[in-house]
């Protein structure tokens, strides 16, 4: 049995799965917000809880909002700002004597979508999350790769390629710069750009809706975040090339993301053209995440690596 983790800002999800990757049970529960202890001990609760109900002793991945630097242990980059400079993987697997692997959440979609989900069978997977934030993981023959630095794949905080006039100097943000990827194509980035540009302030679902019945300015907002998305993927396709890009998120929902004109622009800015990198969207949707932290341990699934 393996037992996944999906530590969020406002709840901690835990999921059991079964060799097959058959859910045994999920529970969910409040995050302590501010409380790194009590963050510790409602993970620590949570898998015994799982493990008295099922029965079962079982492995334990956890997904974090951040990366474990793996020369220090410690946390970086976690907007739960007081997992910052902690050693949770440490600490986890104090509490539950034994061993715990974390892994960034993003990093955790891209593994899920890896093994049983719309990158299922692809060597190379590029997972996209498209949501509040905007974030990217790669998992390679099932697994995690992080990198050296464990920053592999955080494609948000990178610049948005090719940027036009109006799109210098680009918003500011909390990463400490500007014009980051995060800024534009996120779902906030999304309708901060629908207002810079109209004035009018509407949710990104009422923007897809407005553009959807023929509004100019909604549709004209869809094109641009279709090109900002598209000059973004052509980057990771000419350093990564992976065999699938894997979109999440709540823009993942967005149908005109796959009816061809993405894939299109994709091809039309990535090195020489002709790209055909299939842009696939999850089949997992919000479970995806923890999921992939249960997939931590490939391993256990049949006895060989995955």
């Amino acid at each position: 049995m393996r037992i996944g983790i999906d530590l969020g800002g406002t709840k901690i999800e835990a999921i059991a799965l079964d060799a097959a990757g058959t859910e045994l049970r999920r529970v969910r529960v409040a995050t302590p917000r501010g409380d790194y202890d009590g963050t510790v001990g409602a993970i620590r609760d949570l898998v015994l809880e799982m493990e008295s109900v099922l029965g079962e002793t079982g492995s334990v991945g956890v997904g974090i909002p951040g990366t474990v630097v793996a020369a220090t242990g410690l946390v970086k980059n976690a907007n739960s700002t007081w997992l910052n400079g902690r050693p949770l993987q440490k600490d986890l697997c104090k509490a539950l004597s034994r061993e715990v692997r974390c892994a960034n959440d993003a990093n955790c979609f891209a593994v899920s979508e890896a093994i049983d989900g719309a990158g299922r069978g692809s060597r190379v997977v590029f997972g996209v999350i498209l949501g509040t934030g905007c974030g990217g993981g790669i998992a390679i023959d099932g697994s995690v790769h992080a990198g050296a630095n464990g920053v592999a794949g955080e494609w948000g905080h990178t610049p948005l390629p090719w940027a036009k006039g109006d799109e210098l100097p680009g918003p500011a943000c909390y990463c400490g710069k500007s014009g980051c990827l995060e800024g534009w194509i996120s779902g906030t980035g999304f309708e901060w750009d629908f207002a810079r540009v109209t004035s009018r302030d509407l949710r990104g679902a009422e923007i897809v809706k407005a553009a959807e019945s023929g509004d100019d300015d909604a549709e004209a907002a869809v094109q641009r975040l279709t090109s900002r998305i598209a000059r973004g993927l052509a980057v990771v396709v000419n350093v990564l090339d992976p065999d699938v890009i894997v979109l999440g998120g709540g823009l993942s929902n967005l149908d005109r993301l796959y009816d061809g004109e993405l894939s299109r622009q994709l091809s039309d800015y990535s090195f020489g053209g002709g790209i055909t990198t299939p842009i696939r969207r999850n089949v997992h949707g919000d479970s995806s995440g923890v999921r992939g932290a249960a997939w931590l341990w490939p391993e256990r699934a049949t006895g060989t690596t995955v």
